[in-house]
């Protein structure tokens, strides 16, 4: 949980950010329903209220927090971070934990694949993983769920829908966490500051804090071993449940435990990148069209379309590459995918699958839209699994 909590006093109140964040709300949405109005009070405000079903509490200080474990074993992909947890730290930095012995499932693998979120598990096989030295992936998972998962209030067994299968709020822990991870790319966000792993460059907190900030809005607080980086917490407030409320981003509640200077930033040794569990091996064409999985294809704006797709020209390695059509740079912001003269270059990996290579933002391969496109009628883009159709985008040499 956090370290050295700080006087929240101070906490910045909630910002348009929140309100304007469809893609963030709808990525978090889970297989099961809380039925929590959309009027619900943000936890950690000036307003209560006495429904935890619907507003987090006493836990409503939320910490999503992310590995970088590169030395001296390295986990997870080499151009990602990875996922610790979803902790409910209290307004006050205070916090509780294992707080219901009696829902402290095992075999959480099973019970994602039996509640339909086989999907949520594979990822997780890729990104959330555990040291060698502390026990096996599954035993991280457990630890989080019993830990910190049974201290939420609207995760509790009489806030789920009628009927809904047991452990099924768990399922829903394990949902939302993996989907909040996905919308908070810290990798790619340093990268995109020029902070890249190193086994010589070293850098400053305050490079570091700036870098996320400039994409996401808000500072987090970075964790160190001694002068190595190996951690991140993001902060937010919860607007109605775990299950499918609005995640209000906020300033670190806690300081970072970093120095200012001298940060190292290790590279990892495990070769490879990630998404869907797949490794980038293959041959990276300079020339490309990118093929759905379902139907049709990329745009030169980025729109998914089943019109003639557009050709894309690709600079890099298969573990770190950029992309331009002829309407200009192609580039990931807030979740959304395009391409065009006012859009920052991203950096995107390939992950071979199947005998293809697939495109991967922030680790991720999944590819989501509204609706599947037909005709002249195209479909704005977006990264992870959150909306109705979701696919994947084969880089296909042309």
């Amino acid at each position: 949980m956090s370290l050295f909590p700080l006087l929240l006093a101070a906490l910045p109140t909630v910002s348009s950010w929140a309100v304007n964040t469809s893609l963030t709300e709808r990525a978090l949405t889970s297989a099961i329903s809380s039925g929590c109005p959309a009027n619900s009070p943000t936890s950690c405000g000036s307003t209560t209220s006495s429904n935890t079903c619907c507003f987090e509490s006493p836990g409503g200080l939320l910490l999503q927090t992310q590995f970088w474990d590169a030395t001296p074993v390295s986990t997870g992909p080499n151009n990602s971070w990875t996922i610790h947890g979803l902790w409910p730290d209290n307004c006050d930095g205070t916090f509780s934990e294992n707080c219901d012995s009696s829902r402290d499932y095992t075999g959480i693998s099973t019970l994602l694949t039996n509640q339909g979120a086989a999907s949520t598990l594979s990822f997780m096989n890729t990104f959330w993983k555990n040291l060698p030295s502390d026990g096996t992936d599954e035993s991280l998972w457990e630890h989080e769920w019993a830990t910190h998962g049974t201290c939420y209030s609207t995760l509790k067994t009489s806030c789920l829908p009628s009927g809904s299968s047991k452990g099924a709020e768990a399922v829903a822990f394990f949902e939302t966490t993996v989907k909040l991870f996905q919308t908070l790319p810290t990798f790619d966000w340093l990268s995109a500051a020029g902070i890249v792993p190193s086994s010589s460059t070293t850098y400053t907190l305050s490079a570091l804090q700036a870098a996320v900030r400039a994409k996401w809005g808000f500072t987090p607080a970075f964790q160190c071993s001694g002068s190595t980086l190996n951690g991140v917490f993001y902060y937010f407030n919860l607007k109605g449940s775990v299950i499918d409320g609005t995640f209000v981003p906020i300033n670190a509640a806690t300081a970072s435990t970093c120095s200012s200077t001298g940060i190292k930033y290790a590279p990892k040794t495990t070769g490879s990148s990630g998404g869907g569990g797949g490794g980038s091996t293959g041959t990276l064409p300079a020339k490309a069209t990118l093929v759905a999985s379902s139907v049709g294809g990329i745009l030169s704006l980025g729109t998914w379309s089943t019109q003639t797709l557009a050709t894309f020209t690709i600079s890099g390695t298969v573990d770190s590459f950029t992309m331009t059509s002829s309407k200009g740079n192609c580039g990931v912001a807030s979740g959304t995918f395009a391409c065009g003269s006012g859009v920052s270059l991203t950096s995107f990996s390939a992950v071979s699958s199947g005998g293809k290579l697939l495109l991967a933002s922030g680790g991720s391969t999944s590819w989501t839209s509204d609706a599947t496109p037909s005709g002249s009628t195209v479909q704005t883009v977006f990264t992870g699994s959150g909306h109705a159709q979701d696919y994947t985008l084969a880089i296909t040499s042309t």
